[in-house]
């Protein structure tokens, strides 16, 4: 069952947000977000919490902060981000977007699969974020340094646009 979190569930959340990210903040593009703060849904089996995605809508733009998955392969990603593809959708966003790092490909695989296509690579903004959460590693997934910042994002307008156009509505 995919909920939305509610206020009793803030507490929670930001314990969920420690044990999987090592700290109950995030990084992302020079931002420090508290997630326990932010809307949030949960996958929940059995009174488990098995999955969660945080998100914030600002200036027209629906961002994923967090996404977890406790049991791969069950879809739970998958539902989590159509939770919130339907709240940005209801609020007439034109994006639905994401960062991931440069050691993710895992994450790289997973969003493209799902219609997410690669942006931006924000090269040097890990290091640039560890003076903000010294917490993150020198060294991340598969031995693969840990540098860069990848953006995705889905573009929600894209029916509005001729065939075969290309780029960001504006």
């Amino acid at each position: 069952m995919i909920r939305a979190i509610e206020e009793h569930d803030r507490g929670r959340l930001a314990a969920f947000v420690r044990e999987h990210w090592g700290a109950p903040v995030l990084v992302a593009h020079g931002i420090v977000y508290e997630v326990a703060r932010l809307p949030a849904f949960v996958a929940v089996e059995d009174d488990e919490w098995v999955g969660c995605i945080s998100y914030i809508i600002k200036d027209g733009d629906c961002e994923i902060v967090s996404l977890d998955s406790l049991r791969e392969g069950r879809g739970i990603g998958s539902a989590l981000i159509k939770a919130v593809k339907e709240v940005a959708e209801r609020a007439g966003c034109r994006r639905l977007w994401l960062i991931t790092t440069n050691d993710n490909l895992h994450a790289l695989r997973f969003y493209q699969k799902r219609g997410f296509a690669l942006m931006a690579i924000h090269r040097g903004a890990v290091d640039l974020a560890r003076h903000l959460k010294p917490e993150i590693p020198l060294i991340g997934n598969d031995g693969i340094p840990l540098r860069d910042e990848i953006e995705l994002e889905m573009d929600l307008q894209a029916g509005d646009r001729a065939p075969g156009e290309i780029g960001r509505k504006g």
